[in-house]
């Protein structure tokens, strides 16, 4: 590899097999969710993610030439995570807390390898490519807003039930702490007064 165009190709093919692992990919974490909206996401994405494929083929098309043999290591990594972790027989809860994380990372990776295309793009005045290429980085960006709204709404049921307990405790805490510092006051306020009624007394 000696220049950058051969870089740009390079970098494209490697996009493209990503996009291909994540086909099948989605369909098993859709399978696996357990959540209706989160397979109607998982399933939306994986519709998307083929029109990527198509557009990434498309890339070529337009500049005459082949995909190479190019394996996205990085997302095959992703995926291999996602199966070593079903070794652990996770709830269902932790599954889509865990395929929510999962998806996170994926589409970050993504649109980082998405953004160093266009740039290269750009650079090399491929202006139907990069519009191709910005059509799926626009997909992208989405599904990771979405998934980033999951990730805020769901979470493991178990810790949704330790963080009702702290607030509780914390509400109790505070109650205790309110009461003592009423009886303080009170206190403070009768031996004020029994001063006073001393003072004239005397």
């Amino acid at each position: 590899m000696q220049t950058g165009h051969e870089l740009f190709l390079y970098e494209m093919s490697d996009m493209l097999d990503a996009e291909r692992q994540l086909v099948e990919a989605l369909r098993q974490l859709e399978a696996d969710a357990t959540l209706p909206q989160l397979k109607h996401a998982f399933a939306e994405h994986g519709r998307q993610t083929e029109g990527h494929v198509e557009r990434l083929e498309q890339c070529f098309e337009r500049l005459g030439v082949q995909p190479s043999a190019a394996q996205c290591a990085g997302i095959r990594g992703l995926v291999q995570e996602k199966s070593e972790f079903m070794d652990e027989n996770p709830e269902s809860d932790i599954l889509d807390v865990f395929e929510i994380g999962a998806g996170i990372k994926t589409e970050t990776y993504e649109i980082c390898a998405y953004e160093s295309l266009i740039s290269m793009s750009e650079e090399m005045n491929h202006t139907p490519v990069t519009r191709l290429l910005k059509a799926n980085l626009k997909e992208e960006i989405a599904a990771l807003k979405k998934l980033q709204g999951f990730s805020k709404k769901i979470k493991p049921s178990r810790m949704r039930e330790e963080e009702e307990e702290e607030s509780e405790g914390a509400g109790l805490e505070e109650t205790a702490a309110s009461s003592g510092a009423g009886r303080r006051r009170r206190g403070a306020a009768a031996r004020a007064g029994s001063r006073t009624s001393r003072r004239r007394a005397a």
